[in-house]
C-alpha cells in the first residue's frame, strides 16, 4: 500500500460488501483503526460509509454502527431498503447502495488524488474506469483469499491497485474477545441447544 503524505484520498466503504468480505476471512472490522491506516498515510479528504437500513424495524443491528461511525469521522450515507415478493411468491429485501456511491465518486474525482474503494463488485469496473480517465489513481480492497474470492476480477483489473484485506487484518481487525466455558448444568436435566 503506497500513498503519499500530500496525496488527496478518500474512501468509498461499500458497507454491506467490505461486512461481507471481512466475515469470510473471519475478523470484524475495527473502523477506528480502519480510518488511522489510512489517516496517517495521506491526506484524508472524506470516509464515506455507505449501507441500507430496514426502515420499518424498530432496532437495527447495524444502527448502533452507523451511529458510531457518525460520530467518528465517517460521513454516512443510507437509504431505507425496500421489500418486494419474487415470481416464486419469497419475500425479499433490496438495499443497493451502488448509485449513491458511484455519483459521490464522480462528485469528489476533481478534489481528489487517490480513491479507495472498499467493494469486489465488478459493476464498479465502468465507475473506476471512468475515475482513472480524470487522472485520479484508484486502489480497490477485497480480497481474493477467500473461496469464493470476493472481487471480480475485471474490477481487480481495473484498478491502479489492488490491496487484500486479509493482508491489512492485524492493522485493523477488532480484537476478540476472549471465550469463557460454559457454565456447568446441573445433572438430570434435559437441555435443548
Amino acid at each position: 500500500m503506497r500513498f503519499f503524505q500530500n496525496e488527496r484520498i478518500a474512501l468509498f466503504i461499500d458497507g454491506s460488501n467490505l461486512y461481507a468480505t471481512a466475515r469470510a476471512l473471519g475478523f470484524d472490522i475495527d473502523y477506528k483503526s480502519l480510518l488511522n491506516v489510512f489517516d496517517q498515510n495521506a491526506y484524508m479528504v472524506r470516509a464515506f460509509y455507505y449501507t441500507a437500513l430496514l426502515d420499518d424495524q424498530e432496532y437495527s443491528p447495524i444502527k448502533p454502527l452507523v451511529d458510531w461511525l457518525d460520530y467518528n469521522g465517517y460521513s454516512i450515507v443510507t437509504k431505507p431498503t425496500k421489500e418486494f415478493t419474487d415470481s416464486a411468491g419469497r419475500r425479499k429485501i433490496k438495499g443497493n447502495m451502488d448509485i449513491e456511491l458511484a455519483i459521490d465518486v464522480m462528485e469528489m474525482a476533481n478534489r481528489l488524488d487517490h480513491i479507495i474503494l472498499f467493494s469486489g463488485d465488478g459493476d464498479f469496473r465502468s465507475l473506476v474506469q471512468a475515475v482513472q480517465r480524470k487522472g485520479v489513481k484508484v486502489s480497490v480492497v477485497s480480497t481474493i483469499k477467500s473461496n469464493p474470492p470476493m472481487i471480480a476480477d475485471e474490477l481487480r483489473r481495473q484498478a491502479d491497485a489492488f490491496i487484500e484485506l486479509s493482508d491489512l487484518k492485524d492493522r485493523i481487525a477488532r480484537p476478540t474477545a476472549p471465550v469463557r466455558p460454559a457454565a456447568p448444568r446441573p445433572m438430570g436435566m434435559e437441555y435443548e441447544d
